[in-house]
């Protein structure tokens, strides 16, 4: 990355930007065919991660901005299980509030968290998963809310209002599963979570 731009936060503007792809959705007509273009940028970043995530070339400018380790095989865990949700999701509930929920959840709230956490966090505590901070922790509820809200007015889903109690709730339970998620699966789990408060609170998707 750019000189005097942190790796670490360059690659949560990179998780949140490449998440931020639903705000095109209202481009795509819902009936028609090429609806499954939505997603062409989150696949374009699965075959990004596959090829470079099975390189060796830890020189990589893809590989140093995007994986913490600089190991190229990173790429292969967390980073493409994130393209990977993102593709679901986009085929499977296009245009939908709990899709954009979802997405809002994994990379506003998953993704800042660790940056705000590192940074701010004083407080720490150990779960099954790793190392955590409450400010991080705090920070996965607020940014994914937020986050969510932000999505859903850009792309004009909120007709029948901004499901607040869903979102809320989705919050909470995405807190406490990045908490305890193993690293690298908190990519799948807190978009499955969110869409299941969604199912459970709405009665569908």
């Amino acid at each position: 990355m750019a000189r005097g731009f942190p790796a670490d936060l360059s690659r949560k503007v990179i998780h949140i930007a490449a998440g931020s792809f639903v705000i095109f959705w209202p481009l795509f007509d819902a009936s028609h065919w090429s609806r499954f273009f939505c997603v062409a940028m989150p696949f374009i970043w699965v075959l990004l991660f596959l090829s470079k995530g099975l390189s060796s070339n830890t020189e990589d400018p893809a590989v140093k901005t995007m994986t913490r380790t600089g190991n190229p095989r990173e790429l292969l865990r967390g980073p493409l299980m994130f393209a990977v949700m993102m593709v679901a999701i986009g085929l499977a509930l296009f245009n939908r509030v709990s899709a954009v929920a979802a997405l809002g959840m994994m990379t506003w709230g998953d993704g800042l968290a660790p940056y705000f956490g590192a940074k701010f966090g004083k407080a720490g505590y150990q779960t099954l998963g790793a190392k955590k901070t409450l400010v991080g922790s705090v920070t996965v509820f607020i940014a994914g809310v937020a986050g969510s809200v932000l999505m859903l007015m850009v792309t004009g889903l909120t007709g029948a209002g901004i499901p607040w109690s869903a979102l809320l709730v989705s919050g909470v339970v995405a807190m406490v599963v990045e908490a305890l998620s193993p690293r690298d699966v908190d990519n799948i789990a807190i978009p499955l979570s969110t869409l299941i408060v969604f199912y459970l609170m709405q009665g569908r998707l």
